[in-house]
């Protein structure tokens, strides 16, 4: 009888143990919270494609301080007027003085509203915005002109199509909104992880998440070289090309 009356005291502070440490455990509302640490507080732009107050400005309209000639390093020869800057003749490519890892970029951009109806395909306002100075958005008008899908307007030009053509009118300002992750690579400069975008043409995604295999190529397959930064760099195609509201966050 005495094991008996043990054996029901054993069982019912076990349960009662149990029935504790079940409550302790027990989820609430509470449990998946996180307070620490707070989401930093940033002011949006006020109205869309506005800066926000953490963006770096690479060109408001005005000059091109931000900005150095590819070839030489010297200042950009593109011409600045009516708040937008436009490549000139034979003015080379231009970069940004800083470099960025992952980034939020937003760009708008203008092709020629004048168009020469003998000019079609990759010679109807192209230029390109190279992410990192390596990965090519491709810029062109594509509004009613066909060319090869992974080197229309929203490519990432000789790699990846884009889900659709959102392209405008010719003379009218186009947006392009980029999300880029830089790659990864290890001590022996093999990629960990791919470099991937994301691009809003107009509104539109146009490349959602995409890999990217490799710096732009204009002859062959991409190859992977380990580095950490890059800048931002517009390109002369021989067309007159503008841009404007040049903005970044570095993510």
């Amino acid at each position: 009888m005495k094991k008996s009356i043990l054996s029901i005291i054993a069982l019912l502070l076990t349960a009662t143990f149990s029935f504790a440490q079940a409550q302790n455990n027990k989820k609430t509302p509470e449990s998946t919270e996180v307070w620490d640490p707070a989401v930093r507080i940033i002011q949006a732009g006020d109205q869309p494609g506005a800066a926000p107050s953490d963006a770096i400005i690479l060109f408001d309209g005005k000059n091109l301080d931000q900005w150095v000639a590819v070839n030489g390093g010297g200042p950009s020869k593109w011409t600045v007027k009516d708040n937008a800057v436009t490549v000139s003749p034979r003015s080379g490519d231009m970069k940004t003085k800083l470099e960025f890892g992952d980034f939020q970029l937003h760009v708008e951009w203008r092709t020629p509203a004048e168009v020469d109806p003998k000019v079609t395909g990759q010679g109807r306002g192209n230029s390109g915005i190279f992410l990192q100075e390596r990965y090519e958005v491709q810029v062109l008008d594509n509004y009613e002109n066909v060319t090869y899908s992974n080197g229309q307007a929203g490519s990432i030009y000789k790699q990846s199509m884009p889900l659709v053509n959102a392209c405008k009118k010719p003379g009218e300002w186009q947006t392009y909104d980029i999300i880029f992750t830089a790659p990864r690579f290890n001590k022996e400069g093999r990629v960990l992880l791919p470099a991937y975008v994301t691009v809003i043409h107009n509104g539109v995604v146009v490349q959602n998440h995409t890999t990217l295999w490799g710096p732009t190529e204009y002859i062959g397959l991409p190859v992977n070289k380990p580095y950490e930064k890059g800048p931002i760099r517009l390109q002369d195609h021989g067309n007159t090309t503008s841009f404007r509201n040049i903005w970044i966050r570095e993510l």
